[in-house]
C-alpha cells in the first residue's frame, strides 16, 4: 500500500515579486510500490500567466518517495508527456536494468516498472529524467522529485526526522523565462530562483533543531549555501549518507546535483526571522554562479554578465521561526555512523579521465566538452569493469569551468582534490564531486559491487545538463567473469577472458562461426574446418563478444580484456 502525507500547493506571485509564499512541501509517498505519472502542465509563477511545465503526479516537480533499507520497492512509472522520457534513480544503487539511464526509454503511453532491493544507506537521493539530449529540456520544465532511504541505524540517532515538520526536503533551482513567462531551455539568464517550485519562498520553522535536505536541482547553477548573519550549522549527511560526526559550517557549496543534509539549531530564535541564503559573491573563479565562470581571460558565457544572481550573494528562502514542536529535538548525537573506505593498495583497476573542451580558444567554456577526447556515444561501451572491482578514478579537469561529476550505480569515497585530502564534511559516501577548472583533479575510490549486466551500462557524466546533453557523458558495463560459463558440453571455448588469442574446441567440422560484439555488429566470420580453431583477438577492442555457429544454435559468450 501507498501511503499518502502532506498536500502540494502553490500560490501566484505579483509581477512585482514582492509578495512572500509558503514554501510548497511535496507529497510523501511511503510502501514498496509506488505509482508515479510523467505529464504536462500548467503553472502560475507569475501573476496571470500560466507556464507549461511538466510534472510528476502533478504540473510541477513530484512526490517525496520514502523507502526503507532491504526493502523491495516496484515502481510503476506511466509516460503521458506525448513524448519518450525516462526516470533515473540519482544516487540510488540499483540493477542497470532499473537505473533508468538513457538505454531505458519510456515510450508514451506506456508503463515502466522497475524493481529492487533498497540498499542504500539512510539518505538524501532524488529522481530525474535522463533521456539523451533532452535530460536539461525535462528537467527544466519541472520533472524531478526527491527520495529518502531510511535505516535502523539512522533511526536510533537524535535527529530531526518528522517529514515536513522539523524535516524539510528543499530542491533548490533556478529557470529562464521569456517575455511570455515561459520556460527557456537553454540560457544563462536563469534569473528565477525557485524552492520546491516556490517563488519567494518562506518556511516556518520550529524554535528546536531541525534538518534541510539541500538538494541542488539546477541545471547548471552551484549554490553556496549559508544563514544570514553568519549562523552555524552543522552538516550531518552527503549524498549518500551519514557522516562520521556532525560538521561545524557557516558555509557548504553544493553543486548541480549533489546532496547535502545539514541541521540548525532555532531553538533561541522563536519570533525572528533568518534567510537561507547563497554566497555566490565567495565562489571562486571558474564556477557557474561564480563572478567569473571560467579560468583564463575572455571565459564567459553569453549573457552571463547580465545576470544578477551571478557573482551574488543573494537569499533562497526566508525561515520564520515559531513555536516548538510538542516534541522538539533538543540535541544532535555526536557521533553518526562508522566510515571504512577500500584501501588504496587494495585497487583493482586505476582509471584516469580527462575533460577538455572539444574546441580551444576564448569559446572554449561553452562546450562541448570531452572525456578522454571522445564525446558520448550510446553504442560505444567505455568501460568493461568486473564485479567485485575495487578501483581508483582520477578525475583531471583541463577545461576552463568547473565540472559536477556524476557516476551511477555506486557511491565513492574522495581521496583527494588537487592533492589534498577532502575536508571533514566530504568524508562521507559521494556521488557527485566538483572537479575544478583549470587542470584541477580529483581522485575517488569505489567497489563495483552487487550488480552485472553484461549488456546493460551504467553512465557517468557532467552533472551540468547542458554539458551532458551535448555529450559529456560515457558509460560502463559491470560484468561477472565467474557468470559467463559454458552450458554446452560437446565444445570448448578458452580462455576466457583473453586478451591475445581465442581457442575453440569441438567434434563440429566444415561450420560456418561468426564473431560478432555486445550490440550485434559482425566483427568476422569464418570456417571452422577441422575440430579446432584458433582466432587472434588482439586487433579488436576491449568489450563482450559473441562467437556463434548457427547451424549448430552454438552462441557463446566471451571477454575481451
Amino acid at each position: 500500500m501507498t501511503k499518502r502525507y502532506g498536500t502540494i500547493f502553490f500560490v501566484g506571485i505579483s509581477l512585482l515579486g514582492l509578495s512572500q509564499n509558503p514554501i510548497a512541501i511535496p507529497t510523501a509517498l511511503t510502501g514498496t510500490t509506488f505509482d508515479l505519472t510523467l505529464q504536462n502542465g500548467t503553472t502560475q509563477f507569475f501573476s496571470g500567466t500560466a507556464t507549461n511545465t511538466m510534472g510528476v503526479n502533478g504540473s510541477l516537480l513530484g512526490p517525496t518517495l520514502i523507502m526503507n533499507e532491504g526493502d523491495n520497492v516496484t515502481i510503476n512509472v506511466t509516460n503521458n508527456l506525448g513524448e519518450a522520457s525516462t526516470i533515473h534513480w540519482h544516487g540510488m544503487h540499483v540493477p542497470a536494468i532499473a537505473d533508468g539511464g538513457p538505454h531505458t526509454e519510456i515510450p508514451d503511453n506506456t508503463t515502466w516498472s522497475p524493481a529492487f532491493m533498497v540498499r542504500n544507506f539512510a539518505s538524501t537521493n532524488w529522481y530525474h529524467p535522463h533521456l539523451h539530449m533532452n535530460t536539461n529540456k525535462h528537467v527544466q520544465k519541472g520533472i524531478a522529485g526527491m527520495i529518502i532511504v531510511r535505516d535502523a541505524e539512522e533511526a536510533a540517532l537524535s535527529l530531526p526526522r518528522t517529514y515536513g515538520e522539523d524535516d524539510f526536503p528543499i530542491v533548490v533551482q533556478t529557470k529562464g523565462f521569456d517575455v511570455n513567462n515561459q520556460i527557456i531551455i537553454e540560457t544563462a539568464l536563469d534569473t528565477t530562483l525557485l524552492v520546491n517550485g516556490t517563488k519567494d519562498p518562506y518556511l516556518d520553522a520550529p524554535a528546536q533543531w531541525v534538518r534541510l535536505r539541500l538538494l541542488n536541482g539546477s541545471s547548471e547553477r552551484y549554490y553556496n549555501f549559508g544563514f544570514s548573519g553568519n549562523l552555524p550549522f552543522k552538516q550531518i549527511a552527503t549524498d549518500g549518507g551519514l557522516l562520521t560526526a556532525p560538521v561545524d559550517l557557516t558555509r557548504v557549496m553544493v553543486a548541480p546535483g549533489e546532496r547535502a543534509e545539514i541541521v540548525i539549531d532555532l531553538s533561541a530564535l522563536q519570533g525572528n526571522t533568518i534567510q537561507l541564503m547563497s554566497y555566490g559573491a565567495e565562489l571562486a573563479s571558474g564556477i557557474y554562479g561564480a563572478a567569473q565562470p571560467g579560468m583564463g581571460a575572455g571565459q564567459t558565457i553569453p549573457n552571463y554578465a547580465l545576470n544578477p544572481l551571478n557573482g551574488a550573494n543573494f537569499t533562497v528562502m526566508d525561515i520564520n521561526v515559531v513555536a516548538p514542536n510538542a516534541n522538539p529535538v533538543t540535541s544532535i548525537s555526536a557521533a553518526l555512523t562508522t566510515h571504512t573506505p577500500w584501501l588504496e593498495a587494495n585497487a583493482d583497476a586505476l582509471k584516469t579521465l580527462t575533460f577538455t573542451p572539444q574546441t580551444m580558444g576564448p569559446t572554449a567554456i561553452e562546450g562541448p566538452f570531452l572525456i578522454n577526447n571522445t564525446m558520448f556515444d550510446m553504442d560505444v561501451i567505455n568501460y568493461q569493469i568486473p564485479l567485485d572491482n575495487i578501483e581508483v578514478w582520477t578525475l583531471s579537469n583541463q577545461s576552463p569551468i568547473g565540472h559536477p561529476f556524476h557516476i551511477h550505480d555506486i557511491s565513492f569515497y574522495i581521496l583527494d582534490i588537487n592533492g589534498t585530502p577532502p575536508p571533514p564534511n566530504m568524508q562521507g559516501r559521494k556521488d557527485v564531486v566538483h572537479v575544478p577548472a583549470g587542470m584541477g583533479t580529483v581522485r575517488f575510490i569505489t567497489k563495483f559491487e552487487n550488480y552485472a549486466n553484461d549488456t546493460l551500462p551504467y553512465m557517468y557524466h557532467c552533472h551540468i545538463l547542458t554539458h551532458e546533453d551535448m555529450g559529456m557523458m560515457g558509460q560502463f558495463i559491470v560484468y561477472d567473469p565467474l557468470g559467463i560459463k559454458e552450458v554446452q558440453t560437446n565444445y570448448k571455448l578458452y580462455p576466457n577472458p583473453s586478451n591475445t588469442s581465442l581457442f575453440f574446441e569441438s567434434a563440429f567440422s566444415n561450420e560456418t562461426y561468426i564473431l560478432t560484439d555486445q550490440f550485434g555488429r559482425k566483427v568476422f566470420e569464418g570456417n571452422l574446418m577441422s575440430g579446432s580453431l584458433h582466432i587472434d583477438i588482439g586487433q579488436i577492442s576491449k568489450g563482450i563478444y559473441l562467437l556463434s555457429i548457427p547451424e549448430k544454435q552454438i552462441h557463446s559468450r566471451f571477454i575481451r580484456n
